[in-house]
């Protein structure tokens, strides 16, 4: 399956954006999707993921609250609606594809390119 992410940009602390991963290849339903994100300097962390049908979803804690993972299987695009953006937020945001929810939290099967978020002070 490849996956095309986009929606990043340049947003003001407090701001929103929504990130969106559309993918092709494959039947989309099939896979398990999930964000993740790299801070410059830091390792590459998971931020969200959600099950093939959109029935389970899992965060991590830094973002509880604050961004919402969806999904769409008719349009075969994974969504994450992010609100009260932090500076600490910055960094590139990319989309990944996995069998099953638990496994694409930890070893996704396909990575999308990454988006730019950058959250201004």
């Amino acid at each position: 399956v490849q996956l095309q992410a986009s929606g990043g940009g340049l947003v003001q602390a407090g701001g929103s954006l929504r990130l969106s991963c559309a993918a092709s290849g494959r039947t989309f339903s099939s896979y398990a999707m999930a964000w993740f994100r790299q801070a410059p300097g830091k390792e590459r962390e998971f931020v969200a993921g959600i099950s093939r049908q959109g029935i389970s979803k899992t965060y991590v804690d830094s973002v509880k609250g604050r961004f919402t993972i969806f999904r769409d299987n008719s349009k075969s695009t994974v969504y994450l609606q992010m609100i009260s953006l932090k500076p600490e937020d910055t960094a590139v945001y990319y989309c990944a594809a996995g069998p099953n929810i638990a496994g694409v939290t930890s070893t996704p099967d396909y990575w999308g390119q990454g988006t730019q978020v950058t959250v201004s002070s």
